[in-house]
């Protein structure tokens, strides 16, 4: 073995191979340091003298299912301008660990594509030390995502386990990142996010989320000038909860004839027409339960106007089809009705502001599935902060999420 394979195959500069030795299943590859290579850790300089060597064998990148070791005598130089002794720096390994920075990029290759007990069992190695690979890696490149650039974002909490545990977390909708994770939900867990948004100095100019009185009064405080965007997929949403509750007071009260139309109908009143399944014949029984009662037809046919309130090419056409829609509501005299017509009203500006701004949470809810999926393949993290920089890092991620 030449020294010039110690660089080309392991990335070790100013070093010379000495011997090679086999030793507990593992191949050592000896090797010392050229003289200017011996310089203080701290200063850099040259002026001191040596104080004895420790020998150290440092994890390398693995030959075959072999593990690979790189064996030194550290020198230890007691350093004249720093008046203290101490090992050498070592231009191939960060301080105080035990492998390589090749060995740290291979591991993070992995890691893309296995668990982290699985890079561990691979590599016959801790499974603490890879993760601490992974957190260096994350921490360096996400500790502080940038938020200058922001112009249009989404917020939105999910919660990542039993006893009411919520992340709050905001995503830039132009690059698919999120730029903030926050514990907790509501307008406290965003208090961060705020601070380093007015330190960055960025111009948001629409915000996406549900209609949570408390993120319309953080988002209105502190960026008055930023339109809100109620994302339309909650709202419908919402409206579907109110069908849904509708039918089953209807149901409790109906007889056990008109019981046995509208078992089953929940789910055939929450699809959309489009895809109701011909050959379970769901459009023959939907409209049998519609038959049966009307405020429940009004209902539901009021749920499938409400979609094009988002499809009416532009904004003073949407706001009369809004008007019309929430002064048909009040007129049917169904209190479900009713009540939500008023809440369109409260919330109309920012469902109308969807015609300036296309914006929906939509990106974000894509990126919750995505740390659900993540979440579960780890089975759980039980380090937030870890599990938060894990975060960061999901735009990136182009194959099979791991933990």
């Amino acid at each position: 073995m030449s020294t010039s394979l110690l660089y080309q195959a392991f990335g070790v500069r100013g070093y010379e191979y000495c011997a090679t030795r086999y030793t507990c299943g593992q191949v050592v590859f000896e090797m010392r340091p050229q003289e200017d290579q011996v310089r203080c850790s701290r200063c850099g300089g040259r002026n001191g003298t040596r104080q004895g060597t420790v020998f150290r064998v440092f994890r390398t990148v693995p030959i075959g299912r072999k593990r690979v070791g790189l064996g030194l005598e550290v020198p230890r130089m007691e350093c004249r301008d720093c008046k203290v002794v101490r090992q050498i720096h070592l231009g191939f390994a960060d301080p105080r660990v035990r492998y390589t920075r090749t060995f740290a990029r291979y591991a993070l290759d992995l890691s893309r594509h296995m668990t982290i007990q699985d890079v561990a069992n691979h590599l016959g190695i801790s499974w603490d030390v890879i993760k601490e690979i992974q957190r260096e890696s994350l921490q360096r490149r996400f500790r502080k995502p940038r938020l200058r650039g922001l112009r249009l974002i989404a917020i939105d909490e999910i919660s990542i386990g039993h006893g009411h545990r919520y992340l709050t977390v905001v995503l830039d909708l132009e690059s698919g990142a999120a730029v903030f994770v926050g514990d907790g939900k509501g307008a406290d867990a965003l208090e961060p996010f705020w601070r380093r948004l007015r330190a960055s100095r960025a111009k948001v100019r629409a915000v996406a989320m549900d209609m949570s009185p408390a993120y319309i009064d953080a988002v209105s405080r502190r960026l008055p000038k930023a339109a809100i965007i109620f994302d339309h997929f909650h709202i419908v949403k919402l409206f579907n909860d109110k069908l849904s509750d509708f039918r089953r007071a209807l149901y409790h009260d109906a007889t056990a004839a008109q019981k046995k139309v509208l078992k089953g109908s929940r789910w055939l009143l929450l699809k959309n027409p489009e895809n109701l399944d011909k050959a379970h014949h769901e459009k023959e029984r939907l409209r049998e339960a519609l038959k049966l009662n009307e405020p429940l037809a009004t209902a539901y046919y009021m749920k499938e106007d409400l979609r094009q309130i988002w499809s009416q090419g532009t904004k003073p056409k949407a706001a009369l089809f809004l008007k019309d829609w929430c002064a048909r509501a009040e007129a049917s005299r169904i209190p479900m009705l009713v009540k939500f017509a008023h809440t369109l009203g409260a919330h109309r500006y920012g469902i109308l502001a969807w015609y300036d701004y296309p914006i929906s949470t939509g990106p974000l809810e894509g990126t919750n599935n995505k740390i659900r999926t993540m979440q579960r393949q780890a089975y759980g993290f039980r380090d937030t902060e870890f599990f938060k920089l894990k975060i960061y890092a999901l735009h990136e991620t182009k194959h099979v999420l791991v933990g």
